[in-house]
């Protein structure tokens, strides 16, 4: 299926421009018979560039290495000075793709929109590593923003966590690894249409047609990449939703009507109130999985970015 045979009461009109400019630039390079990893990690940068140009300009902006991983951040601050709280930000791409690169331009409307220091995490990519290496690396940039943070002028009392699709998995279990170790979970988390779970629901059903940029086999191929076996597919570190959720911090969820995940951001919403976690949730119609990414020409996407980082702000300030 291509963006235009989508059924037109899908899709919102810009989204499906979006839907189509991408679909038009994987098109322009065919996979051929000896295409890898590598290449489709290419292939996904050239793509996705075009999409993270432009947007706010940060006062600041700065890469090091940080923690007992020495994992590779970037930083970004929207205005110079200290005490800034901090959003940790971890990219999606289905633990195989992506990049700071490909998510800089959302790293970037997240800091101005809510007045933050984004810390964009680099987290080792699967298959080369697998379960749990990612989420270990972001649990130490996390430590290090607590422990050293007031020195790169953050606010280590206020330290918020979130990302896209596996970047939201991965939040909620960094705050899941955190409360196993007996340490303080972070402020609140920003969830942006999540991987929480593997299980085919009736959305994959519906939803799962290449039109709509992500379908049930690319899910398939990610979840085998990043897990060690099938004993991890019942691993609440790795599966969030079959977690434990007490005592998570509050939640935004931003989830996509038409999306394969739908079902699944909708079963976490629920299992996160359900445990008392205080949950903001919005669907939004006419949206698909990747729709913030549109935002240099979607007004959908702009007011989905606008109604978190708002929250976002008022949910640091009071903590």
């Amino acid at each position: 299926m291509t963006a235009d045979a989508i059924p037109a009461g899908d899709l919102d009109p810009e989204i499906r421009r979006f839907h189509r400019a991408i679909t038009e630039g994987y098109a322009a390079h065919p996979r051929g018979p000896d295409h890898s990893v590598a290449d489709s990690r290419r292939v996904a940068e050239l793509v996705r560039a075009p999409w993270t140009a432009g947007g706010p300009a940060m006062a600041s902006t700065e890469e090091r290495r940080v923690g007992d991983l020495a994992v590779r951040v970037r930083i970004h601050r929207p205005r110079t000075g200290g005490d800034l709280p901090v959003l940790l930000y971890v990219h999606g791409g289905g633990w195989m793709l992506f990049s700071l690169d490909t998510h800089d331009r959302l790293m970037r409307e997240y800091a101005a929109r809510a007045g933050v220091a984004v810390v964009g995490i680099d987290y080792s990519l699967s298959p080369e590593a697998k379960f749990p290496r990612a989420l270990e690396e972001i649990v130490s940039v996390a430590g290090w923003v607590r422990a050293d943070g007031a020195a790169a002028g953050f606010d280590p009392a206020r330290v918020a966590i979130g990302g896209d699709s596996v970047g939201a998995n991965m939040s909620v279990a960094a705050n899941l690894l955190l409360r196993e170790r007996g340490l303080p979970v972070l402020t609140a988390m920003l969830l942006n249409y999540g991987a929480f779970d593997h299980a085919v629901t009736p959305s994959h059903l519906r939803y799962g047609g290449d039109g709509y940029l992500l379908n049930s086999a690319e899910m398939e191929v990610f979840w085998a990449a990043y897990l060690r076996g099938p004993e991890d597919y019942a691993e609440p570190l790795a599966v969030p939703l079959r977690a434990d959720l007490r005592g998570l911090p509050p939640a935004f969820m931003t989830i996509a009507r038409c999306d394969i995940l739908l079902d699944g951001n909708l079963a976490m919403a629920a299992a996160l109130r359900a445990a008392g976690v205080e949950v903001e949730k919005r669907v939004y119609d006419g949206a698909s999985h990747s729709f913030l990414e549109a935002v240099s020409i979607s007004p959908l996407a702009d007011r989905a970015l606008a109604e978190a980082s708002d929250w976002l702000s008022r949910t640091l300030e009071r903590s």
